[in-house]
């Protein structure tokens, strides 16, 4: 059966691109201009009782909210340098019910940034804490748990990781800025995504696109199944800087297996211009997956009504998500391609 593209991009297609625009010592290297400092320090047995002291304070300002606490990053691994800085995972029922009761602790709330449905805190001082808070079952919380245990169990490859890390830090690339990660933590990718794949991590989740490799992806996915088909370059890549456009990835253990492009209007509205997925994963439900997990994220931010141009061939698969004829209303007026059918949905 040939592979349904699901898309309402194709309605732009036809309209002109806008022009918008270091483990026996301490590692230190400050940064120049556009880096910052990065400090590993050699594993300090106090760690594990800093986040008993913390874990404690954060269950009894949540109370019957909080579900579980973990330990997690490389401050949860003896033996394993690292950042001081106590990483914490706290997973609730309710995790917007907890910004004020974290507050009352000093800690900061910093939003989502790249992972959806995340809340995350941080706190400076003494001990220096990064919080992430989840709804019970997010697979971030999965993810970290079975890096985690594995390093712990598999002396070998923490001893690699510290060696990385040493790498890293002798290069005077980790200190630069690559949007919003360091070279320091690139350079961590491929060695965190092994160790995934070793621990058998194989969870869908959806995350914003941030990184580079996130990025390649998501220009692989527009060009191949919608622009190789004009054939024409992709001339929308300056939504990939745009504030009222947003991109995803939908993420298979370690493997992107698909995409979309979602834009931000007025008025509580929102348009999803493209979800695809790629095409050795289709007829598995994961794009039923992919499409709620958007849904629910716009909800979240405070979208009323999710809009869509549909083609003809991707009519079926929004029909069976409720999706009803709705005028699409583009505020930008944009020329629509004459086949396409507009729907929608109110979250």
């Amino acid at each position: 059966m040939r592979v349904l593209l699901i898309t309402v991009m194709l309605s732009l297609i036809f309209v002109l691109a806008l022009n918008r625009l270091d483990a026996d010592h301490c590692w230190k290297a400050f940064m120049t201009p556009k880096t910052k400092s990065i400090v590993v320090v050699p594993y300090d047995s106090k760690w594990p009782q800093m986040f008993e002291v913390e874990a404690a304070a954060i269950k009894d300002v949540l109370t019957e909210n909080c579900i579980a606490i973990h330990h997690v990053g490389s401050t949860s691994v003896p033996g394993l340098a690292a950042k001081p800085i106590i990483d914490i995972i706290a997973a609730l029922k309710d995790p917007l019910a907890s910004i004020h009761p974290l507050e009352t602790l000093g800690y900061t709330y910093k939003g989502e940034y790249n992972i959806p449905f995340r809340h995350y805190f941080n706190r400076g001082g003494d001990v220096q804490v990064n919080l992430h808070v989840y709804e019970a079952g997010h697979p971030e919380i999965e993810l970290n748990v079975m890096f985690r245990d594995y390093l712990r169990a598999h002396t070998e490859d923490r001893d690699a990781y510290a060696a990385l890390k040493e790498r890293l830090l002798k290069d005077p690339t980790s200190f630069e800025k690559q949007g919003m990660f360091t070279g320091y933590n690139l350079g961590k990718n491929a060695f965190i995504t092994e160790i995934l794949n070793k621990a058998g991590f194989n969870r869908l989740r959806m995350m914003r696109c941030v990184h580079h490799a996130e990025w390649a992806a998501a220009k692989d996915f527009r060009q191949k199944y919608f622009f190789d088909s004009v054939p024409v370059s992709d001339p929308y890549t300056w939504t990939f800087d745009h504030p009222d456009h947003v991109h995803f990835v939908l993420y298979k253990g370690t493997m992107i297996v698909g995409y979309a492009h979602i834009q931000r209007w007025p008025n509580h509205r929102a348009a999803l211009r493209i979800i695809v997925i790629d095409e050795g994963y289709r007829n598995l439900a994961y794009g039923t997956q992919f499409l709620h997990l958007c849904e629910a994220w716009l909800k979240h931010q405070g979208i009323v009504t999710l809009h869509v141009d549909s083609s003809p061939a991707a009519l079926a698969f929004y029909r069976k998500h409720a999706y009803v004829d709705m005028p699409f209303n583009d505020p930008e007026g944009h020329a629509r391609y004459p086949q396409d059918i507009s729907i929608g949905k109110v979250l």
